[in-house]
């Protein structure tokens, strides 16, 4: 037997209960707006060339021209579209960037934890330094917004063998680092139930366009095919989520920007057939389905 996380059971496809989203619709759609801070000089960061030598200004500041520019940008598309969002926060960004949280807070946007900065993996910390930088960046959500967050997304999407149990520990209701489903699914934790919610590794501008080498065009085909290809798959009644995740070094470059422009739009075109929300209003929902009928539900008894 190979060793096993123990978080969920193997439940394939096939089999599974029906159930509908709002207004009786099979796809939910989300974008992941990740508002990250990273150390100057030191820690980690995703780099548009190889990086030399501490300090590497070059990456820096390319990372640095999303908070300052290219999330702006995004925030004019998405109210241009009417597209809601959740925010993946580190909690660094309150006391450098607090415009643009309020910006997001005016529209209504759903804040998620995302750790205190991505400069470093809470991975490699111990139990208690984990549990405190989870506490840490819990708290400052609580104290800005007055709502403390609901769901996490890791740094890195970096996980120690106890992440799961000291997210619900600490009140989270969902996790998004686990990429392996399609649909949410009840995780078990030493603390209680905690919904995976599904958040893309492939609709996703960093494995996309700094991992791959995408260009701007063939992302944003990326995105809608990945979309009609869902849209298409729904059909047989089981229902999906997708994720959409975007970091606005990234994709707040302009010619970037353009080129998802054109696939948001003809997403929101299909507002009417489709579920447009957050994670956590899809959390909100799936909390009010009956027992069995997402995978893991007997976590919840």
């Amino acid at each position: 037997m190979l060793p096993t996380h123990g978080r969920y059971a193997y439940t394939p496809w096939r089999g599974r209960t029906p159930y509908a989203w709002p207004n009786g619709a099979r796809l939910a759609v989300y974008l992941g707006v990740n508002l990250e801070h990273f150390a100057f000089g030191e820690g980690l960061g995703a780099e548009l060339a190889a990086g030399g030598p501490q300090p590497d200004v070059l990456n820096f500041a390319w990372r640095d021209y999303g908070n300052r520019i290219g999330a702006w940008r995004l925030l004019d598309l998405l109210d241009e579209l009417s597209l809601p969002a959740t925010v993946l926060l580190n909690s660094a960004m309150y006391d450098y960037a607090p415009a643009l949280i309020a910006a997001h807070r005016a529209r209504g946007d759903e804040m998620a934890g995302h750790g205190r900065t991505n400069s470093e993996r809470q991975s490699i910390l111990p139990e208690s330094a984990e549990a405190a930088l989870i506490a840490e960046s819990t708290a400052a959500i609580l104290r800005a917004e007055g709502t403390a967050p609901r769901g996490w997304l890791s740094p890195w999407i970096a996980e120690s063998r106890t992440t799961p149990d000291l997210l619900a520990e600490s009140g989270y209701r969902y996790s998004m680092n686990w990429c392996a489903d399609d649909a949410p699914i009840w995780m078990t934790t030493r603390a209680g139930p905690l919904l995976a919610m599904p958040y893309p590794q492939e609709v996703n501008d960093i494995p996309a366009i700094v991992g791959r080498k995408d260009s701007s065009e063939l992302f944003a085909n990326t995105i809608l095919d990945d979309f009609h290809e869902r849209l298409h798959q729904v059909a047989d009644g089981l229902p999906q989520v997708m994720g959409i995740a975007l970091h606005p070094y990234i994709i707040g470059q302009p010619h970037r920007l353009r080129h998802l422009r054109r696939a948001l739009t003809e997403i929101a075109r299909h507002r009417d057939a489709i579920w447009i929300t957050t994670a956590g209003a899809i959390f909100d929902h799936v909390a009010t389905l009956p027992p069995g009928t997402i995978p893991g539900s007997e976590f919840c008894e």
